[in-house]
């Protein structure tokens, strides 16, 4: 069938040519299409559901909207979690699903539960709904509003209504978050003692002010056979408006306005967050989010050009000046790819130059490059992959074409041997030539694709990130077989006449000093093989050595840097103290920018209070850096920052990876470690929770130790009396009024045009600013003959006192937790996290009922690893499936089988030497050289058996195949290792993922090359030898 194919294809060479540029074109079309990205989207499938219910302390909000929601959530079908947290007026539940289930499909289901929750949620304390379709990928561009001479709430007005509304038409943005600024509302600022002295309620207010403010419609009239609609407008549309609503009229019957019950004026909702940057000031930023699923390149160019148009309509002196935008991220990225592929490319043309003596040979082998791209790039196209770091940045060039290396060496050998036969015609001596190599060609590659193939059994986040790269590697590898088998020969039969003179020098040089080596190895084989054993058991025990992380961090470019402070602290403390933070680091010239966000938006989508900043780090290329890495320059940041901003703590990560974290685990550090408790005080979680982090301090590497902030919120407590309120017939929703009423009611919306403004009442400050002024509120007292209400102050019908309460409430699995958070640093992630395990298991006596969990990226190379111990048998039974179908022998295919620990051997010692712990990118490494390394060893073995078929002894089969293969099998190794080392060197972005892999693969290779050239015929000579003592010797490969 094999030799069919290339028969075809060379008495069809025009029209194999033809297919051939028509497959360009297409792959040309797909390239251009094909969606970009830095790196896969990591994130898992969940669904988040958001309530603000402002006012309500966190317990209330557990009780109240949180558990309903959970309790709610529970039982949906494909549900792997349920997580919240609740802080204060805001509860956020987190339902993640399965991975690959339909993200619509899912909040579908979740829309449907969320009515059975709103039936147990009163209705005033909000209204549950779901956040936006986006991920960790999803902050994509990043922007200032900034205007010399406009206060914040006329910057934070023209970013919600000119700027923000615009971006949102942009396809693939879902939301853009407005943070910072002052949202403008219309309050009605209220006097308490006025209220008193007219006698008049809250209630009293707050009707007058909704029955004023609504339009109304009266259907139609006939008039002159013509028809007019009937509209009554009584909406208010600014603040004279509000000043002439009448409340009620005094005893003269002289109406009382509005505006005689204090002040009406525009001034900002209260505040639940701030940005700063540079240390220069309160900012007003813009975030955009993209829709899941979206190509973030395309989104952020066409969101960038938006941008530049809506500059163009802003008023005069207002712009909008970008501090983050993802293209760059992505361009980095992939200039990394692209660079590292054409020094691939490159090094691999020059050494298949240099070994084939040919011209013409290497550049038709390197034809094979391009096309075998292209093939890939319509695949994955066609089957919705996108190109980014991973599924491009892991090809390497020379295993793409070592398929079309054998043919055409085999080529160019069988015409430099038969260059003396005039009478057979060049077609014939290329069939011949092609028809020799096919099988082995076809069982090589396909052993390379097949290995692959369990990659695709990955899940979780290392599945995303190495799924893409397995599927691309399969796509273009099956291109260049095709290539090898079809193209090949037809280049070969048109450009290859004329024989090679003579062999190339370097291969002369090799071949001489290669004959008497492998004439002392085959020679004393016992020798031979003992040294490739001890080689390999050397290997296996300097495993527990290397350590072990999860995936290599992508550098993204820029630093989040965490700042905690107490949970008692103001927004106004914490924007001083990141103020000063920013100078701190503003003072280093590798700080580009730094824009710091202080608790969460007026329209949260995310649980942080006032006392967490997430500080970004914009920086400059590090050619111009003092340090000689991003580590170092995080080591000198965090000592500056401990000596000039004492009191605070400072975490540093990287922005995706921060929100990637967060998403992924509910943990905003490299390692979290869960305490559940099935019941219990949040106090006694809190001391078990520090017990557990002073354990942990004192493990080596264990940084940034911090236990999430639970307790220590100042709350004012109003309660209610409610023996003095019966007296008094009061009812205690008129008491609770009064209490709302002191941050803020909101009794309406103000339409102007298109825009929506919050119209709220609110006590003065003077009545809010002490205790003893807010125990002085009045309380109007019911009026039985219609006069003016008497009342009595607030401490008359309730206590009010300052109390510490909780700050936040985190649940897990139905039940209370609170985490310890860490990252791990000068050492490697898991045995770090073993030693800091075995301490807390020794040293902390939990309570009954209580359990620990440890999380983050730990939870997620443990289960990775697991996947491992699967997929790499896996892998290997493949291999060996595949080879004894090949060569029907047992014999024969453990034999090719010796390359995999040799491989190993030589992947082991090239971690060790470039000091890389093991992670999953390691681990995928491995199982695609298990393959790469098996591919020499067919070719070789295919040979010893044709020579043997052809009446050659053990020995003399095993030198020649040895001899005759060493120049496809060094052109083999030796394209895919120097296509590998610009990968294996590269320090651009995106360079780190990659490091290790292709660590693994050119030490492996280069022992296995070693083991196929010595020890593999050394050892098939003496296993041959033995056998052929008991039996007759076989002419071919068999059973044994």
């Amino acid at each position: 069938m094999i030799n069919r194919l290339i028969d075809f294809s060379l008495n069809n060479r025009l029209l194999v040519l033809i297919a051939w540029v028509l497959v360009a074109v297409v792959g040309v079309d797909s390239l251009q299409k094909l969606p970009i990205d830095a790196v896969p989207d990591v994130t898992n499938i969940q669904v988040q559901v958001l309530t603000n219910s402002p006012g309500l302390a966190p317990q209330e909000v557990e009780s109240f909207i949180t558990f309903p929601v959970e309790t709610a959530m529970s039982g949906l079908p494909k549900v792997e979690q349920i997580r919240s947290v609740s802080k204060f007026g805001l509860s956020v539940v987190t339902v993640v699903f399965e991975e690959g289930t339909d993200i619509y499909w899912a909040r579908q289901l979740v829309s449907e539960r969320l009515s059975e929750a709103r039936e147990s949620i009163p209705e005033e304390y909000g209204d549950p709904g779901m956040g936006p379709i986006s991920t960790g990928l999803g902050e994509i561009y990043q922007f200032e509003v900034k205007g010399d001479g406009y206060s914040p709430m006329e910057l934070r007005d023209i970013l919600d209504w000119s700027v923000a509304y615009q971006l949102r038409s942009v396809p693939g943005v879902v939301e853009v978050n407005s943070f910072g600024g002052e949202l403008r509302t219309y309050q009605v600022t209220l006097d308490p003692t006025k209220l008193s002295s007219y006698g008049l309620s809250l209630a009293t207010v707050f009707d007058a002010l909704e029955s004023n403010n609504r339009n109304v419609g009266g259907g139609y009239i006939v008039h002159a056979d013509e028809q007019y609609l009937i509209r009554g407008e009584g909406l208010v549309e600014d603040l004279d408006d509000l000043a002439k609503v009448v409340v009620t009229k005094d005893a003269r019957g002289t109406p009382v306005y509005l505006d005689s019950l204090g002040s009406i004026e525009f001034a900002p909702t209260i505040r639940q967050g701030a940005v700063t940057r540079d240390g220069e000031g309160e900012a007003v930023v813009g975030i955009v989010m993209m829709l899941m699923g979206a190509n973030s390149r395309t989104v952020a160019q066409d969101v960038h050009e938006r941008v530049q148009r809506i500059q163009e309509t802003l008023p005069e002196g207002v712009t909008i000046d970008t501090f983050y935008n993802r293209t760059e991220l992505v361009d980095r990225t992939i200039w990394t790819v692209a660079l590292n592929l054409i020094e691939g490319g490159a090094l691999v043309v020059v050494v298949l130059l240099l070994l084939l003596g040919s011209i013409r040979g290497g550049l038709i082998v390197a034809s094979a490059i391009p096309l075998s791209m292209l093939v890939a790039v319509s695949l994955m196209r066609a089957f919705g992959l996108s190109g980014n770091l991973m599924s491009l940045g892991a090809i390497d060039f020379g295993i793409i074409v070592d398929g079309a290396v054998v043919i055409v060496e085999a080529v160019v050998a069988y015409v430099f041997v038969h260059r003396a036969d005039r009478e057979t015609p060049h077609l014939e001596k290329v069939r011949a030539a092609c028809h020799q190599v096919a099988r082995p060609v076809l069982f090589a590659v396909g052993i390379i694709m097949i290995v692959y193939l369990p990659i695709l059994a990955l899940r979780g986040i290392e599945g995303k990130m190495f799924r893409p790269m397995a599927l691309t590697v399969v796509y273009a590898m099956g291109g260049s077989l095709v290539c090898a088998l079809t193209l090949m020969p037809v280049l070969a039969s048109v450009f290859l006449k004329k024989a090679v003179e003579k062999e190339p020098i370097l291969f002369r040089v090799i071949r001489k000093v290669y004959l008497p080596l492998l004439s002392r190895a085959m020679a004393r084989p016992v020798i031979t093989s003992g040294l490739a054993l001890g080689a390999f058991l050397l290997s296996l025990g300097a495993v527990p050595f290397l350590g072990a992380e999860f995936i290599p961090k992508l550098d993204e470019g820029a630093i989040a840097m965490q700042v905690w402070r107490l949970p008692s602290v103001s927004l106004e403390s914490s924007n001083e103290i990141s103020l000063k933070a920013e100078q701190v680091v503003k003072a280093f010239p590798e700080v580009q920018t730094v824009v710091s966000r202080t608790g969460r938006a007026e329209i949260a989508t995310d649980p942080m209070g006032v006392e967490i900043s997430d500080t970004y780090l914009i920086l400059n290329p590090p050619e111009t850096w003092r340090f000689e890495s991003k580590e170092k320059l995080i080591e000198a940041l965090g000592e500056e920052l401990q000596e000039s901003v004492p009191g605070v703590m400072f975490s540093f990560s990287q922005p995706i990876e921060l929100r990637v974290d967060e998403l992924i685990s509910g943990v905003r550090s490299e390692v979290g470690i869960k305490i559940f408790a099935s019941s219990g005080e949040l106090a006694e979680m809190r001391a078990v929770a520090e017990e557990v982090a002073a354990v942990v301090r004192d493990v080596p590497g264990m940084e940034e130790v911090k236990v999430e902030q639970t307790t220590g919120l100042p709350t004012l407590t109003v309660e209610i009396d409610r023996e003095a309120i019966a007296r008094l017939g009061v009812n205690a929703q008129d008491v609770l009024g009064v209490i709302e009423t002191i941050g803020g009611t909101q009794v309406g919306t103000v339409i102007e045009g298109q825009r929506r403004y919050s119209l709220q009442v609110r006590f003065e400050e003077s009545a809010r600013e002490s205790l003893e002024a807010l125990r002085h509120l009045p309380i109007a007292l019911p009026s039985s003959d219609g006069s003016t209400a008497p009342w009595v102050p607030l401490e008359q019908v309730a206590s009010v006192d300052i109390r510490t309460g909780p700050a936040q409430i985190s649940r897990e699995k139905i039940q209370r937790k609170i985490t310890v958070e860490l990252n791990v640093r000068g050492r490697d992630l898991a045995s770090a996290v073993t030693e800091a395990r075995e301490r807390v298991e020794e040293d902390v006596d939990l309570p009954p009922g209580w359990f620990i969990e440890w999380g983050g990226q730990f939870e997620n190379l443990a289960a990775a690893s697991k996947r491992l111990t699967l997929l790499v048998p896996l892998a290997l039974l493949l291999i060996f499936t595949l080879l004894y179908s090949t060569f029907k022998s047992t014999r024969l295919s453990l034999l090719i089988f010796l390359n995999v620990p040799l491989a190993l051997t030589g992947g082991i010692a090239a971690l060790l030497l470039r000091g890389y712990p093991f992670s999953i990118s390691a681990g995928v490494g491995f199982i695609a050289l298990f393959g790469i390394a098996v591919m020499n060893g067919v070719v070789l073995v295919s040979t010893i058996v044709q020579r043997r078929a052809e009446g050659s002894s053990a020995g003399g089969a095993a030198n020649d195949a040895a001899i005759s293969r060493l120049r496809p099998v060094l052109m083999t190794a030796f394209t895919d290792i120097i296509g590998f080392i610009p990968m294996a060197i590269a320090a651009s972005a995106g360079a780190e993922v990659q490091r290790p892999l292709a660590t693994v693969v050119i030490g492996g290779l280069i022992t296995s090359m070693l083991l196929t050239l010595f020890v593999l015929p050394s050892v098939y000579r003496w296993f041959e030898g033995r056998a052929a003592e008991h039996s007759p010797e076989p002419t071919s490969g068999g059973e044994e």
